[in-house]
């Protein structure tokens, strides 16, 4: 059997362009955790595919074609699977778009995975080799992800020169709070599944990098596993990145065990300035934590904020993006990072909108979290759009991060080498979108990207 595993780009990836040689995307688990999971037993050949690092062959040597789908990916994932089949291709379709919008889904494949593939994925590719298939395959009712025999994510299946690290490591998944606007909770329910301890420590041992990134949504959500993750860490000397919330402020002992397993950065959603917003997002216990004073004990202990914050709640005026970046200078947030709120089809939020008559479009390339795809409350739609990108621009003047790196107290190299890459970026929103940690030096300036070579690696 020959598969191929595929990640659509969004129309704001681009496999060329920027300032630097890499791109400042960390190398994704999807594609490499689904190529761990095929059975053994098929003696499959295997290639991968990133889009948004080269580009797709027209013609792909392989039996089954599997895509991974975001919302803003699916069209072109659509299009792709057309093609395929077209091609006589048996296609599959998964990820969080297929799982929020399954019944859409179905019309573009030959078979879906509904949820987390770790099971049917599996089961999937059995059915097909008997000739068997089904057309839509579930997460199973017990899924769990405490499993001693899981696989460890083929990471070796990419060129690393094509991505910024491939050290990428997941210890959970899903988040237990239930944001209107976040997908987790709709796609995957507010349980958080964990991987044993053991497991995680041995992956990261077994791929011997000592700068790590974690994709989890909440790394904090239980403060007993996060302990016991955070105290393995620390023989490992390791440094890592990662997600929390800020509730992590109402535990100084669990703040300072996070520095001393080596976190030098974390994303905080802290999501808006403005009062009232938060409970627009179901967010309200990000009002308990002075935002101000979580950044700068997470400062004190050597940790970078990347703070995140959305534009487009319905208390959001036309003054929330200048206010926006004063509170980020005034804070001294490391990176901060923007984005227009999106009502990702299944959530809460799209319901809600939905209901009121204020989605203005469902073209799904533009639900990205930089168009703007419904009727804001508080602005007009040309308000929301100029004045996202205006924070941006703002936020990343040269004054700025000086301003910023200033109060922070953060003279490393790689904090304005990761500022100056969020510059470009601010200033180039329409060409690209790609805002990811950057956890090592970047090479030299250059004046264009390297394009980056197909990307297909066979293993037998």
């Amino acid at each position: 059997m020959k598969i191929a595993l595929i990640s659509p780009k969004g129309p704001l990836y681009r496999a060329r362009g920027g300032i630097f040689k890499k791109s400042l995307r960390y190398q994704p688990l999807t594609l490499t955790t689904l190529a761990a999971l095929i059975p053994p037993e098929l003696e499959a050949q295997v290639s991968l595919y990133d889009e948004g690092i080269a580009p797709i062959p027209d013609t792909l040597d392989a039996d089954i074609v599997g895509l991974t789908v975001i919302t803003g990916t699916a069209p072109r994932a659509y299009e792709l699977a057309a093609h395929f089949r077209a091609q006589g291709k048996t296609v599959v379709l998964g990820g969080p778009h297929v799982t929020l919008m399954p019944e859409e889904a179905t019309g573009h494949a030959d078979a879906i995975c509904v949820g987390y593939a770790e099971d049917s994925w599996p089961e999937l590719l059995r059915d097909h080799a008997r000739g068997a298939l089904k057309p839509t395959y579930y997460q199973q009712p017990d899924f769990s992800l405490d499993r001693s025999d899981m696989p460890f994510a083929r990471r070796d299946l990419f060129d690393r020169g094509s991505f910024l690290t491939q050290a990428v490591f997941e210890a959970t998944r899903s988040c237990a709070h239930d944001c209107e606007f976040c997908v987790a909770p709709a796609a995957w329910g507010r349980k958080q599944y964990q991987k044993p301890v053991d497991w995680v420590i041995n992956d990261i041992r077994q791929f011997g990098q000592k700068q790590l990134i974690f994709v989890d949504l909440n790394l904090i959500s239980d403060r007993q596993y996060a302990r016991e993750l955070f105290t393995r860490l620390i023989p490992l000397n390791v440094q890592w990145f990662g997600l929390s919330t800020v509730l992590l402020a109402h535990d100084r002992e669990l703040m300072e065990l996070v520095a001393r397993s080596g976190c030098k950065g974390l994303l905080l959603g802290l999501e808006t300035v403005t009062p009232g917003s938060l409970q627009d997002a179901r967010k309200k216990f990000n009002d308990s934590v002075d935002f101000k004073q979580v950044a700068a004990d997470l400062h004190h202990l050597g940790i970078s904020v990347q703070g995140c914050f959305v534009f487009g709640l319905d208390h959001d005026t036309p003054d929330v993006f200048d206010t926006t970046v004063e509170f980020a200078l005034d804070a001294g947030i490391d990176l901060p990072r923007f984005a227009v709120l999106t009502p990702f089809p299944g959530t809460p939020l799209h319901h809600r909108l939905a209901a009121q008559g204020r989605i203005l479009t469902r073209d799904w390339s533009l639900y990205d979290g930089q168009h703007v795809v419904f009727q804001p409350q508080g602005m007009s739609v040309q308000e929301l759009a100029i004045g996202h990108e205006r924070a941006w621009k703002n936020v990343y003047r040269w004054s700025a991060i000086g301003r910023r790196l200033w109060t922070a107290r953060n003279f490393k190299p790689l904090a304005l080498t990761a500022n100056l890459g969020y510059r470009f970026y601010a200033h180039n929103l329409h060409r690209f979108y790609t805002c990811d940690w950057p956890i090592q030096a970047m090479p030299r300036r250059t004046p264009d990207h390297v394009s980056a070579s197909p990307q297909k690696v066979v293993c037998g």
